[in-house]
Formats: C-alpha cells, structure tokens, sequence
C-alpha cells in the first residue's frame, strides 16, 4: 500500500477519536496518532495533557483500544499514556526541570534566597 493509505488510516483514526472520544479534550487531555501502518495494520496513540497522570487513563485507553480492534484493517493498537512523572525525572530527581532545589515545596533553599530581614 502507499504512504497515502497510511494517511488515510491516520486520518480516520484521528477523526474518530475526535467524534467518538471527546471527553478526552473536555479533561485537558490531547491524543495523537503517532503511527497507523495499514499493511501491518498497526496503531499507536499517545494520549497526553490532562491523560497524563488522569485516574481513568487507562479506561479510556481500553475502550480505544477495544473499539479499533473492531476495525478489520487494525490488528494491533498500542495506546501510550506518559507517567507524569517522567517529565520530571521521577520522584528520585534532586531538582526540578527549572533547576531549583525541590525542598521546601520547589521553592529552594531558603538560606539562600532570603533577601534579609530588611526586605519588605
């Protein structure tokens, strides 16, 4: 198959997901098809924004899921939700992606950011 029957698939899948799944953007949450191969018939979808980290991630995931797999063109469909987390490093990570000491609720160390007793 050509790389517009790719497109096609792409397309098709993004415009149901649209149609069919909008509580995804009504919770903050965004997908994208990253990859819809029609000869392998492979699907992968990232869900991210609001998905990250969302409760229910991983209904929404299923029921993607299970509805393209309905699609005789789809054999295969692998949703990827980001641990939020993962854009931080992970709970181990010293500091922040801003490079500021996580102590003291993000706000560094407070030793060094005293203005003085002065400061109003």
């Amino acid at each position: 198959m050509s790389e517009s029957d790719a497109e096609t698939l792409q397309a098709r899948v993004e415009k149901w997901l649209a149609r069919e799944m909008p509580i995804i953007q009504m919770h903050g949450g965004t997908s994208a098809v990253r990859e819809a191969d029609p000869e392998t018939g492979e699907v992968i979808i990232e869900l991210g924004g609001g998905c990250s980290g969302c409760e229910v991630s991983d209904i929404t995931s299923g029921n993607i899921e299970a509805e393209l797999l309905t699609w005789p063109e789809i054999s295969e469909v692998t949703i990827r939700v980001p641990d939020p987390r993962d854009s931080l490093g992970g709970p181990d990570q010293a500091e922040s992606i801003m490079g500021i000491d996580r102590t003291e609720g993000g706000r560094g160390d407070w030793g060094s950011s005293n203005p003085g007793k002065d400061h109003l």
